[in-house]
């Protein structure tokens, strides 16, 4: 009995110094609960050890007073007790302010209970040749473990959603420590509350304190608070973007519409740099959206049928557009043997291209600028080669890494008077990984750059639906008797839109919300409504859902909006608009959809 006794101890010090060796040598996480968790396990093993003592005394081994050697054992079990409790409360708490005040109040307890520990009575009997200790003392410190059980169970009933799977080995404590008392109580010569102790630190270590699962733990909460910060920030910005995109709708439209008045020449120039300066913080707007989007992760791909040639001619058209005046020769050079539908997401890859293509212009005093456009098809997969040359300033060999870096604008001495902020090419990047393509930079500095761009996308052979092919782009448009209505609840945008809308010719009625729209036609019908969505009391999508309810509904609605955030066109023509119209108006997008859904009777 004595020798089980001792292989018991013996197997559960060792477990012991086992746990605490591997949690030392392990990279761990320095939170106030990891260092209870070493207080319990090194108590346990002092304890251990006190009990050896214990029985070694009780055989004459050793020779050293016994009663001192027990009551300093019973302490250690009720500091064991103490310190358990102090876990259950701390891992109860979210309060981390509060770990410190909650440890000094148990051990100020602990050090009340153990006063007793000193005057009352220990017997040492002998049952049938082994020792035991019982008397006042042994009793008090059964009371005292009932004791800190009962506040363990309070705690996790309490608690039990802030603790979660945490209260797995401390159920397992108070499940084994009652039976382990009823046992001693019954016989007395059985003790085995440190072997369940122990059993109870290994319980822990395999479960909830394992270095490498408080690592993962944490990794996972610093994850969760990185996307909830990342959320914050993209919402952030989307608001941000809505009302800057408010008064910009006014200063551009307004420009644009003074460009096209017969006014001196040094106005005119004037009002196009007003429209110049507009347009570059437009794009530091949907730079900066666009790159928190893609770090939040929540820029998707959106795949659909589109047509390559319209793609291409509207980004000729959009380039042209910012070479204006400078000698620059742009050349194009598509391969005639290209697919006419692909299947892919025609919005990033614009995107990607139109970014290059931008750059180039910025960069490029004079000389050229090449877009080239060749495919390699294989099955039903074309691989589109996409590169953009010119004859620019060039980047040194040195500096190419950097190139993707966000808010990365290189020579910047030289560049100074450069429109930019360094998201156009990072955001590439990022579009390019995301589509799963590639991107290569090649340049010979102060001679010019070559990006070339892969990017697989499916062939179609016939659409499933009608797709937009290449539109004229018309500079002024003449829709004489055609009827709109314009709904918004900011005054200065509908005097932009009733401004754009002067020299069309259109017969134009403004309200300034969902209701008075309802009202309106009620009585009187128009050829186009051009609805903004944000407005108080009823937004546009529910003006125009109300508007649906009645069958007879059949008016062109454009969504006209400055909640123009990835994925908001898409969302729009699903709820049933017949198109999308961003703000600020672009005038000749303006006049695409004029052109559109113009007086059926119009020539």
């Amino acid at each position: 009995m004595v020798m089980n006794n001792y292989f018991l101890l013996f197997f559960s010090l060792l477990i012991n110094v086992f746990i605490l060796f591997i949690y030392f040598s392990k990279k761990r996480i320095n939170l106030f609960e990891n260092k209870i968790y070493i207080a319990l396990t090194i108590c346990n093993t002092v304890c251990l050890i006190t009990e050896t003592l214990c029985n070694l005394c009780a055989s004459n081994i050793l020779l050293i007073d016994e009663n001192i050697i027990v009551r300093l054992f019973l302490i250690l079990l009720l500091l064991w007790g103490c310190i358990l409790t102090i876990y259950t409360n701390i891992i109860s708490t979210k309060r981390t302010d509060k770990y410190g005040v909650i440890s000094m109040l148990y051990l100020i307890v602990f050090c009340f209970f153990t006063i007793p520990i000193f005057f009352l009575h220990i017997d040492f009997l002998d049952f049938n040749g082994l020792y035991y200790a019982n008397g006042e003392a042994i009793n008090y410190i059964v009371v005292i473990a009932l004791f800190y059980i009962l506040i363990n169970v309070i705690l996790i009933v309490k608690n039990r959603k802030e603790i979660g799977k945490k209260m797995l080995p401390i159920i397992a404590y108070i499940f084994l420590m009652t039976i382990a008392i009823s046992i001693h109580n019954i016989d007395p010569t059985i003790s085995a509350i440190n072997c369940l102790e122990t059993f109870v630190i290994l319980f822990m270590y395999f479960t909830i304190e394992n270095p490498d699962l408080k690592m993962i733990e944490q990794l996972n909460i610093a994850r969760d608070q990185a996307e909830k910060a990342n959320n914050a920030k993209t919402d952030f910005l989307s608001n941000m973007s809505h009302e800057i995109r408010t008064p910009l709708n006014a200063i551009i439209g307004f420009s644009q519409a003074l460009l096209e008045e017969d006014i001196p020449p040094s106005a005119k120039e004037e009002v196009r740099d007003i429209v110049m300066a507009s347009d570059n913080l437009l794009e530091l707007v949907n730079g900066i959206l666009d790159i928190s989007k893609l770090e939040a992760n929540k820029l998707e791909i959106v795949n659909t049928e589109y047509s390559l040639s319209k793609v291409l001619n509207d980004l000729v058209i959009l380039t042209k557009a910012r070479i204006g005046e400078k000698p620059i020769e742009f050349r194009t050079n598509f391969d005639s043997s290209a697919p006419a539908y692909l299947y892919g997401d025609y919005t990033r890859l614009k995107q990607i291209v139109l970014n290059l293509l931008t750059n180039a212009a910025k960069y490029t005093k004079e000389g050229y600028i090449e877009f080239k456009v060749s495919t390699v098809k294989k099955d039903d997969i074309c691989r589109l080669i996409i590169s953009v040359e010119d004859t620019g300033i060039g980047i040194q060999n040195d500096k190419i890494d950097k190139l993707f870096n966000k808010f990365e604008r290189l020579d910047l001495d030289k560049n100074i008077t450069i429109e930019g902020t360094g998201l156009g090419l990072a955001i590439t990047k990022k579009l390019v990984d995301l589509m799963q393509g590639k991107i290569v930079v090649q340049s010979d500095y102060g001679h010019g750059s070559k990006f070339t761009v892969a990017i697989d996308q499916r062939i179609i052979a016939t659409p499933t639906k009608p797709i937009d092919e290449v539109q004229t782009v018309v500079d002024n448009v003449d829709i004489t008797g055609t009827e709109i209505l314009v709904v918004d609840d900011n005054k200065i945008n509908l005097k932009v839109a009733e401004r754009l809308l002067k020299d069309t010719n259109a017969i134009v009625t403004l309200v300034s919300s969902g209701m008075e729209c309802i009202e309106l036609l009620k009585t009187k019908t128009f050829d186009l409504i051009l609805l903004d969505d944000m407005m108080p009391t009823m937004s546009g999508v529910d003006t125009f859902k109300k508007l649906k309810e009645d069958p007879n509904f059949k008016i062109p609605t454009v969504m006209m909006t400055a909640n123009a955030i990835e994925g908001m066109k898409e969302k729009y023509l699903n709820e049933g608009f017949n198109d999308y119209l961003s703000k600020p108006i672009n005038r000749k997008e303006l006049n695409t959809i004029l052109m559109k859904y113009r007086k059926k009777n119009d020539v």
